[in-house]
This record gives structure tokens, C-alpha cells and sequence, in this order.
């Protein structure tokens, strides 16, 4: 796999990662907060909106591309979300 390829493919991994840590942890404290769920799911949650702060340090580019582009990743990534998850 040439050095581009795995760039690329880094790069497609954490924002998917940084998706679900978004999605997933915001998810967690809506569950704790409206659903009535465990306190400690929404502490969970907490946590994995902190991980999200943190997983697109790890980008090669420019802050501003990085999160320009995460915007429509998140869009796409929150209606599969709703679809699957949320129903």
C-alpha cells in the first residue's frame, strides 16, 4: 500500500471514528437526560464527546479542512444513525 493510499485510508478511519464518538457519546447523554437512563450512561457519554474532541487531532491536514469536512461526514453518518439506531 503506497503512502498516499494509507493516508487516505487513515483519514477515512478517524472520521468515521470521530463520527460515532460524536453521534455515540451525544446519543448516551440524550438516552441518560430524556429516557431516563443510568446516570452513569450519560458519564459514559461525557467521555466519549471528550475522545471526539480528541480523535481529529490525529489528521495530517489543516484544521479547517478537517472540520469543513467533517460536516458533511457527520450529516450522512447522523441519518444512518437515526435509521438504524433510533429508528
Amino acid at each position: 500500500m503506497g503512502n498516499n493510499s494509507k493516508n487516505f485510508f487513515i483519514s477515512i478511519l478517524l472520521f468515521f471514528l470521530a463520527g460515532l464518538c460524536e453521534i455515540g457519546g451525544g446519543y448516551l447523554v440524550w438516552l441518560w437526560l430524556r429516557e431516563d437512563f443510568s446516570w452513569m450512561l450519560g458519564a459514559v457519554g461525557g467521555f466519549v464527546l471528550f475522545l471526539y474532541g480528541i480523535v481529529p487531532t490525529f489528521q495530517k491536514t489543516h484544521f479547517h479542512r478537517v472540520y469543513a469536512a467533517y460536516g458533511g461526514v457527520f450529516i450522512v453518518m447522523s441519518v444512518f444513525w437515526g435509521w438504524l439506531i433510533d429508528g
